[in-house]
């Protein structure tokens, strides 16, 4: 079971109104490599992962996720909830807001929705930590990628806390993927892969 702390992993409060970002930014709530594929990715992949250690690693990154897909939410909720008409016409907003008026809903920049075959779980340790690895650092450029395009402190803070984090995580997933590596030689290699069953390449005469 989880305990639900009532308060963000790092404080935003903006104060100004802007479309412009919030339609950026939404990217990291519902996008390719946005939070909510993160957190779905790692809560998947401990089930399959053989080393309880690792296991925890996915257990705690993902739920920190969930963290990070609440403040995403709440800068675009920020950003938006003040919007006048004017502002949403000027902005390019207007699409969004037929749909969702100014709720907030997973989707990339782009305008794509989320969808669950962004992101990977293998059920083999190896190539799993391999994706989240990349995953981490996907995300951190997206992070880079904003900031390149906010001016706002307010906005930047909690925008660069994520982006930090992110950094932590890839640094996480190396350990842990050091801890199977450590683990691993030719006696349990194939213990990943029980239906594997070709003599030659396991080493079976």
């Amino acid at each position: 079971m989880w305990n639900y702390e009532r308060r963000l992993q790092f404080p935003v409060n903006i104060k100004d109104s802007n479309a412009d970002l919030a339609q950026v930014i939404i990217s990291q709530y519902g996008g390719p490599d946005g939070e909510m594929g993160a957190s779905m990715r790692y809560l998947s992949q401990r089930y399959a992962c053989p080393y309880r250690e690792v296991s925890a690693i996915l257990t705690d990154i993902g739920t920190e996720e969930l963290a990070h897909l609440e403040m995403v939410a709440t800068i675009v909720h920020q950003l938006t909830k003040d919007l006048s008409m004017d502002e949403i016409e000027a902005s390019g907003f207007r699409n969004y807001y037929v749909d969702h008026t100014v709720g907030i809903w997973p989707q990339a920049a782009g305008g794509v929705p989320f969808n669950a075959c962004e992101f990977q779980s293998k059920g083999d340790i190896i190539t799993d930590l391999m994706e989240d690895m990349a995953a981490e650092q996907k995300a951190r450029t997206t992070y880079d990628n904003i900031l390149r395009l906010i001016h706002d402190s307010d906005v930047c803070e909690p925008i660069r806390f994520l982006r930090q984090r992110e950094v932590v995580h890839f640094q996480r997933f190396g350990e842990a993927l050091r801890i199977v590596q450590d683990n691993l030689n030719s006696k349990n290699f194939y213990a990943f892969n029980p239906g594997f069953d070709c003599d030659e390449c396991s080493g079976k005469k």
